[in-house]
């Protein structure tokens, strides 16, 4: 695929505890030569955890894509009307960005980037990470499994032991999963083992 003729919405949300792989992915994203503009819900944009400072990881991604990030309402808006983006990645998609978006509600950078790309008939590309995935969240990754230009990482349960319903989306497989949601089609198997 020739992604230097792409420009890809990167967004994150405020599953912390993937941020480092999430930042991986971003690196590798950014070094495919498309043009990557970075979203982060205001949580994930303004909250210090224990795995890492947000002025850190705000700095780390303007530098790696060399743009300035989405991080309001008001300015994700806009991706529709001005048809910005190619695809929209959300990595890490939250269970609360998933209830969200399966409910039509935009009150996020977010889940606004992801009602405004969608009015232009493009891909989102949805990479799971809550650990209620197979709880109650489960219902609404049922609902955008159905829902036209909405597509998922492949996922599977990360922890099965100790957090058995926790489900996490293979970060690795963005580039297949890209190429699939491009042609139309969910990559799979969506759920792995």
């Amino acid at each position: 695929m020739d992604w230097e003729n792409k420009t890809i919405g990167f967004a994150m949300c405020g599953s912390f505890c993937t941020f480092k792989k999430a930042m991986g992915v971003l690196e590798k994203l950014t070094q495919t030569g498309a043009n990557v503009i970075p979203i982060m819900s205001e949580m994930s944009y303004n909250t210090d955890t224990r795995f890492g400072k947000a002025e850190d990881f705000r700095t780390n991604i303007t530098n790696l894509t060399g743009n300035n990030i989405i991080c309001c309402v008001k300015d994700a808006e806009p991706i529709g009307p001005k048809n910005l983006l190619d695809l929209l990645v959300v990595l890490p998609c939250t269970g609360n960005t998933l209830a969200k978006i399966a409910n039509g509600i935009a009150d996020t950078s977010v889940t606004m980037a992801v009602k405004a790309h969608l009015r232009n008939q493009k891909p989102v590309l949805l990479a799971v990470s809550t650990n209620d995935g197979l709880g109650t969240a489960a219902k609404n990754i049922g609902t955008l499994l159905n829902c036209k230009n909405l597509y998922f990482l492949p996922f599977s349960q990360d922890d099965y032991i100790k957090k058995p319903n926790s489900l996490v989306a293979d970060f690795e497989k963005l580039p297949d999963a890209a190429i699939a949601a491009f042609e139309g089609r969910q990559l799979q198997p969506v759920l792995g083992f």
